[in-house]
């Protein structure tokens, strides 16, 4: 199957490479690019816990100084690629999560880390979930932390209008809320709607493919789990409806 991947760099190559491992043709146009900010140590000061919704947050922290000082804290991940990246780092004590911010919240209540003091959400300049609000109405403090930001495309590549527009692209893979309206609105300006609603989309969550419903997609395959993993077991949906097995 001939497959789109829109996330942004470094992690649109580790998912075309498991992607071609399952014997796809995989095109990369990531519709985000990120921008690292600096982390000053003094931000974590008092701080009893960081949360990672994301491996970009987590770059930003190695890129700077107060990796070093975030290392002796306990971290809660959202799912097992940030997770992973934590490890490497070497933080000292990673909880880790199911996939998606929501499933975090049960983890750091039951942990009682942020009873004791504010917790640090290192996060991007656009938050698909309000962590901060959240905890706030539990009485727990968190503090959001922006140590990136993810600056969209501003059209869509000539390779990929052309593969819309010809029919010759199979599905698009969309991981965020944020992602989906980039691509739907970049299809609009370029004329391609009508070409780009026969396409089958496969999208992490429920959230991300609600986007698209200005969009009309014929074929829309949700993952079961929101992350790499469920990705790719939806991209094997996709393929094996695709070739009618």
């Amino acid at each position: 199957m001939r497959v789109l991947v829109t996330r942004p760099q470094p992690d649109a190559a580790e998912l075309k490479a498991a992607l071609e491992a399952q014997g796809h043709v995989v095109t990369v146009e990531p519709l985000l690019a990120i921008e690292t900010l600096p982390v000053e140590v003094r931000v974590l000061d008092g701080a009893r816990g960081l949360i990672a919704t994301s491996r970009n947050s987590l770059r930003a922290l190695a890129e700077s100084k107060a990796l070093n000082a975030a290392r002796a804290l306990p971290i809660f991940c959202v799912g097992a690629g940030t997770t992973e990246l934590a490890r490497e780092l070497g933080f000292e004590r990673v909880i880790a999560g199911e996939g998606s911010a929501a499933d975090l919240i049960p983890l750091i209540l039951g942990s009682g880390i942020g009873a004791k003091g504010p917790l640090v959400h290192l996060c991007g300049e656009e938050i698909a979930h309000d962590l901060t609000a959240e905890f706030g109405a539990r009485g727990v403090e968190v503090c959001s932390l922006i140590v990136y930001r993810a600056v969209a495309a501003d059209r869509l590549g000539p390779q990929t209008a052309a593969a819309i527009a010809a029919g010759t692209l199979d599905a698009v893979i969309l991981m965020s809320p944020r992602t989906a309206r980039i691509f739907a609105g970049l299809v609009e300006q370029s004329g391609l709607s009508e070409s780009a609603r026969r396409l089958a989309y496969v999208c992490l969550s429920a959230n991300v493919a609600g986007v698209l419903k200005g969009l009309d997609p014929i074929r829309v395959n949700i993952a079961v789990r929101p992350n790499s993993s469920g990705i790719l077991e939806a991209v094997g949906r996709v393929a094996t409806h695709s070739s009618g097995v």
